[in-house]
């Protein structure tokens, strides 16, 4: 099979850079043949090291650059620059958000078939780094010390990172302190491979408005060694701690928090804020990790939803209620709906903490809820959707075809699986009006989008 291909494995061959991959990758081609090369940038010459061939594609590493990007940057070499997921911090951020909103455009047109759809460009942060009020960092051991940071690309390997460029100084701060106090106690840390240890990751949260920060140990064991010390430590060197939790994970598993979940000390909860919307934060809830742009990105959902006080609104994947809670303060009635019912006690508490009685929620799928709302006679004017990165379900956008509410407002994470959906509610009778591309995660190729439907006239 490899000799029909155009280069074999350990090549050494010249490219051009044409473009980028949904990751970040350089995409180079030879005779039509497509490699991706993480670091390269489009524009850029460089010499290549063929590591795979695959029938259809291949797989290269960047060896040597002969013409440089305009929009390349030179990253320092420590460790906080190396790992953790920021795929992109090798282009100037100018250079990120037109990779970014080039990548809405092209899947819009690909995938979608909307070429006429308005894009507007991308909104950016003044500030791009330092901006994620969450980490979650998982600890090993090396040389007899605990070590805490982020994972080497496709492997299982920790590198010890004392500071990520896309964490906040607090957050940051947290980690760091925690990881040095379970070392002076002697913590051991979990062992994937034997399944044994303690220490498996540390949580922080922050509240960016309120100055409130919450830390969660999470370990395999119900005990925790020298928990009263662990306790009295992290008051005396975190002051803006409000909440220490344990949560316990006693699974072989990849997933992060366990079934269990103690308040060691302090409160259940810290607050924080989006606009004038005041959020209560659990160790498990979710809560956009980017609160600048969060607010960029939910008075955007309000403009589009248009409302004028007379609307009944739908919220599906209301989550702990946050685009449900800004959305009450304009509508007649909001009804939000998720399938984690954890998140629907958390969203039920954030209405009563902020005094919105015009909103309900419900617990359970939308593609469920919604139709069972529909037949009971439920209309929404309006419905705002903000599915996880598959997109909506196919019996949720049916049922948006049939409910005929006047607008939809898409809330997206991924455009690949948005130019999908935006197909099919076309096709249904929707026109698609404006899509809003938003950098919530700079330094990473995440990019999100808010796009506004109108239903046709005659449908």
């Amino acid at each position: 099979m490899s000799k029909t291909l155009p280069v074999n494995k350990n090549d050494y061959i010249d490219v051009v850079f044409e473009d980028l991959t949904h990751d970040g990758a350089g995409v180079a081609k030879v005779e039509g043949y497509p490699i991706f090369v993480p670091n390269g940038l489009p524009g850029e010459k460089a010499k290549v090291k063929v590591i795979k061939a695959n029938k259809g594609y291949g797989f290269g590493r960047l060896m040597e650059l002969y013409e440089k990007s305009p929009f390349r940057v030179d990253i320092p070499s420590s460790e906080k620059h190396k790992y953790g997921g920021c795929q992109l911090e090798h282009i100037s951020y100018e250079g990120q958000l037109q990779y970014k909103e080039n990548q809405v455009r092209q899947v819009l047109k690909r995938i979608g078939k909307l070429d006429n759809v308005v894009v507007h460009p991308i909104q950016g942060m003044d500030n791009p780094g330092y901006y994620r009020n969450k980490a979650q960092v998982p600890v090993g051991e090396k040389d007899g010390k605990l070590i805490a940071g982020f994972f080497k690309p496709r492997s299982h390997e920790i590198v010890d990172t004392n500071e990520s460029v896309i964490q906040l100084p607090e957050v940051n701060e947290a980690v760091q302190t925690v990881k040095e106090i379970c070392n002076e106690l002697g913590f051991p840390a979990y062992q994937e491979e034997s399944h044994k240890g303690v220490l498996r990751h540390i949580m922080a949260r922050y509240g960016k408005q309120t100055g409130e920060l919450m830390v969660v140990i999470i370990t395999r064991t119900e005990d925790i060694p020298h928990k009263n010390k662990l306790i009295e430590a992290i008051l005396a060197r975190l002051p803006k701690v409000k909440s220490i939790v344990h949560n316990v994970n006693s699974k072989r598993t990849n997933v992060i928090l366990g079934e269990k979940t103690t308040v060691l000390w302090g409160n259940e909860v810290i607050y924080d804020y989006i606009g004038d919307v005041k959020f209560a934060i659990s160790a498990l809830s979710f809560y956009q990790v980017n609160p600048v742009q969060t607010k960029v990105l939910y008075d955007k959902a309000l403009e589009y939803a248009n409302l004028s006080g007379e609307e009944n609104v739908i919220d599906a994947y209301c989550g702990i209620g946050t685009i449900s809670l800004f959305l009450a303060q304009k509508a007649k009635k909001v009804f939000g709906v998720e399938v984690v019912p954890e998140a629907i006690e958390d969203a039920k508490r954030n209405a009563k903490l902020n005094g919105i009685t015009n909103a309900e929620f419900a617990a359970g799928e939308a593609e469920v809820v919604i139709p069972k709302w529909y037949k009971e006679g439920n209309m929404a004017d309006v419905l705002v959707v903000d599915p996880p990165r598959k997109g909506c379900d196919e019996a949720l956008l049916q049922t948006i075809i049939d409910m005929k509410p006047k607008k939809v407002v898409y809330v997206s994470c991924n455009p690949a699986t948005l130019a999908r959906d935006l197909r099919i509610l076309e096709d249904g009778g929707y026109q698609t009006v404006e899509v809003q591309p938003v950098d919530m995660f700079p330094m990473t190729t995440h990019v999100e989008c808010i796009s506004q439907l109108i239903l046709k006239k005659g449908n």
